[in-house]
Parts: structure tokens; sequence; C-alpha cells
């Protein structure tokens, strides 16, 4: 998913820290679960404060620790910490490609998980203001995709979001979710035109 200028020519995507910077490290945990007989992704909207991410919507994770196993073990923590999540619970699929957020110098690994039942969340009140259960077929649906025109240091950019009733999932968030698509299209779960 690219960002646009208005003028439709594509904005680049740093895939990694400009040479020299050193970025910190993050990791999340995409997770798929039943609920109400369609599958489901696991959002949260983050409560307010004063950063880069406050009130957005996201996936559970955060910083990685240096108590911290790896990448995996901070985005389970994380999960855990975020809405009570039970690692015992959980299958692990594996993992998408590494998103950097040029914004917070954030290099985030994403982490992919199954529960075969809609797990018992407990949202930290103070970390999380809203737990989101979207459908994986809304996110599919391309009609569910949208944009919108946002200035940013003087350049005029169409940003893409996914609207997940009244949220919209947008950055690093929705470049992940967009992973998620593009393999299932890669397995042939899906069509390049759904």
């Amino acid at each position: 998913m690219l960002l646009r200028e208005l003028s439709g020519e594509p904005v680049a995507r740093l895939a990694g820290p400009p040479p020299g910077r050193q970025p910190r490290h993050a990791a999340v945990l995409v997770l798929f679960y039943p609920r109400r007989n369609q599958v489901t992704v696991l959002l949260i909207r983050r409560q307010e404060y004063a950063g880069h991410h406050s009130g957005q919507i996201g996936l559970p994770g955060g910083s990685i620790e240096p108590d911290d196993a790896d990448a995996l073990a901070a985005a389970l923590r994380e999960a855990r910490e975020e809405v009570g999540l039970e690692r015992r619970r959980l299958e692990l699929w594996g993992r998408l490609q590494p998103h950097y957020i040029p914004v917070s110098n954030f290099l985030v690994e994403p982490f992919l998980a199954w529960s075969a039942t809609r797990p018992r969340l407990r949202p930290d009140p103070i970390e999380v203001a809203e737990v989101v259960e979207a459908p994986l077929a809304t996110l599919l649906d391309p009609h569910t995709l949208e944009e919108e025109v946002w200035t940013v240091g003087g350049q005029r950019l169409v940003v893409p979001f996914f609207r997940v009733g009244p949220h919209k999932v947008w950055g690093a968030t929705a470049h992940i979710l967009d992973q998620v698509r593009w393999r299932l299209e890669q397995a042939g779960v899906l069509s390049p035109e759904s």
C-alpha cells in the first residue's frame, strides 16, 4: 500500500531507516479467531496520550524490551499486557515482513497467530481505549479501502485507510493488513480482484 502525492506519483515508502539512523524495535500480533461464524482480526484503539500513535487503531504490540527473548516474545508479552491474551491458547502461524515507521523511527515485526476460540479479552484501561473486533471479510472487501488527502510537511498526500465501522485503520497497521491480504491472494484464498 503506497501513499500517493496528489499528482498521482507514488511516494516512496522506506523499507528501513535511512543510513546512520538506528531504529527502535517493536513487534505486533495479528490475531485471527472465530466470532459469530466468521474469522475476526483483533485490533485495539489506543488511549489518548502525548505521542505519535495516540488514539490510533492498531494491533496489540509494542516495543521490544531488553528482557524479551526475541521479537515474538515481545509481541506476546505486549498482547498479554494490553488485552490479556494467553500464549497457551494461540497457534503461531509465522511472521510478515517488518515495517518501518519513519515518524516514530520504529521497525515493527508482525507475527500471525490463530485462536480456535474467541479469546477472553481483558483490555488494560491505561493502554487500550477500545477493543475493535474486525471481521476479516471486512478488511478484505475492496470497498472497505478508502482514501483521503493529508498535508504532511507541506506535501499533499493521498492516504489510504481501511474503514472498519466508525474507525479508520491507516499507517503501519493498514500496511500490515495489506500484507495479510497479499498473502491470502498468493495462497489462492482470494482473487486479485476481490
